[in-house]
C-alpha cells in the first residue's frame, strides 16, 4: 500500500485538453480521464488561449477530500509548495497570494523583507507575512527571467466576480471589491484577471 508521500509524489505534470476552463480551475483531459484541477491567476492567464496544456501538479490529501492543484510552472508550483510548508499557511491563502502575485514578485517582495507588501494579501497578516519572510528569505529563485504570457479575455465582470467566489471570498466582499475596480465611463475596460488582482488588494 502506498503511503501518503508516495501517493503525493506520483504525480509531477498531467499533459491533455482542457475542458471547462474558469478563472480558478479546469477539467483536464488526458487520455478520456478528466482531472479536476485548481489554478492560480497566473496559471489561468498562461493556459487561457490554449486547448491543449501541460500543468505541474500538487495533490493535497485530507480526510475529506483530495484536490489537486496545476500550475503553468515549475516555478509556481515550487513556490506554492514552500507556502504550505510555513505554519499558518494554507492552501488557499497560497493560491490567493499567487493569484495577486507572480512567483517573480512574491521572490522579489521575500527577498527586500517586505512584509507590508505580503499583508496586502487576503489571509495574510503582519505575524504571517513576517514569518514567511523569516523562513523563505534566501529560499527562494532570484531568476527573474521567466514570465507568463500574456492575457485576453471577453467577459469581465461576472467571471471576475465567479473567480473571487472560487477562492473562498464570500459574495458580499467580493462584490463589494469589484465595485471599487470598476473603471469610470471615460476609462478603457480592463480585463477580467487585472479588475480580480485589484479586487484582492482591496479586500
Amino acid at each position: 500500500m502506498f503511503t501518503t508521500a508516495q501517493i503525493l509524489e506520483m504525480y509531477g505534470y498531467l499533459r491533455g485538453k482542457i475542458i471547462n476552463l474558469t478563472p480558478t480551475q479546469t477539467y483536464l483531459d488526458v487520455n478520456g480521464i478528466g482531472y479536476e484541477i485548481q489554478l492560480t491567476l497566473n496559471t489561468y492567464e498562461a493556459i487561457q488561449d490554449k486547448e491543449t496544456c501541460q500543468l505541474f501538479v500538487h495533490l493535497q490529501i485530507r480526510e475529506d477530500a483530495w484536490t489537486m492543484y496545476g500550475f503553468f510552472t515549475e516555478l509556481e508550483k515550487a513556490t506554492f509548495q514552500k507556502l504550505l510548508g510555513i505554519s499558518g499557511v494554507g492552501a488557499a491563502t497560497a493560491r490567493i497570494l499567487l493569484s495577486s502575485l507572480t512567483p517573480q514578485d512574491f521572490s522579489k517582495i521575500v527577498a527586500n523583507g517586505d512584509s507590508k507588501a505580503l499583508e496586502k494579501v487576503k489571509g495574510i497578516g503582519a505575524k504571517t507575512a513576517q514569518r514567511i519572510i523569516l523562513e523563505l528569505k534566501g529560499k527562494l529563485s532570484l531568476d527573474f527571467s521567466e514570465e507568463l504570457n500574456g492575457f485576453k479575455h471577453n467577459t469581465i465582470e461576472q467571471d471576475a466576480l465567479n473567480a473571487l467566489l472560487g477562492l473562498g471570498i464570500s459574495k458580499s466582499m467580493a462584490e463589494a471589491a469589484l465595485k471599487k475596480t470598476k473603471p469610470a465611463s471615460d476609462e478603457k475596460e480592463s480585463s477580467v484577471e487585472e479588475r480580480i488582482k485589484v479586487a484582492l488588494k482591496n479586500l
